[in-house]
């Protein structure tokens, strides 16, 4: 499972999604389970899967999953396989 699989899985769990509510374009005002709680839980799921612990103003800053994807690949995690 590449980079990109495991971040829709994991937001898709997080945010109780189904598979055709989610695309990389997805944006936090378009989720409704992306309140305080997701977030928290966003941050945990990072942690866990790619090793990487957001910052609470990053956590709390992110505005979509293309937002995700720019943090964690600035930190070297890397989303182009």
């Amino acid at each position: 499972m590449n980079n990109k699989e495991k971040l829709k899985k994991l937001l898709i769990d997080i945010f109780l999604l189904q598979e055709d509510e989610f695309n990389f374009d997805l944006k936090r005002e378009d989720v409704d389970t992306w309140d305080s709680l997701g977030i928290v839980s966003m941050a945990v799921g990072i942690k866990e899967t790619f090793g990487y612990h957001l910052t609470p103003d990053q956590a709390t800053s992110i505005k979509g999953v293309k937002e995700i994807i720019d943090i964690l690949e600035s930190n070297g995690i890397k989303f182009d396989e």
